[in-house]
């Protein structure tokens, strides 16, 4: 498996909005996505934390370089203050309860 962990920042009032374009159950991300958590901060409401893990790093990087991506990206940076801060490696450890 294969993943990425993005820091984001909503613009006010955009939080849902930009929660509902990364919803796995709505079909809003690729298909070779596993697992997806969207974390929220106490200290600051419209920064979220995104870790999304994708079957292999092929998977991923086959979506993330698509014409598909880059349209729902430019959508999703919409709703940001400024663009994403993205983090790629290896998921070692994946555990779900």
């Amino acid at each position: 498996m294969y993943g990425t962990i993005a820091k984001m920042k909503a613009k006010p009032g955009m939080l849902g909005k930009l929660s509902g374009m990364l919803d796995l159950q709505s079909g809003h991300s690729p298909g070779s996505a596993v697992s997806l958590s969207i974390v929220q901060m106490d200290a600051d409401p419209n920064e979220i934390w995104v870790v999304a893990i994708s079957e292999s790093r092929e998977a991923y990087r086959a979506y993330s370089e698509s014409a598909e991506s880059h349209r729902r990206f430019l959508k999703m940076r919409e709703s940001l203050e400024s663009d994403p801060e993205w983090h790629d490696g290896d998921v070692i450890r994946h555990e779900a309860t």
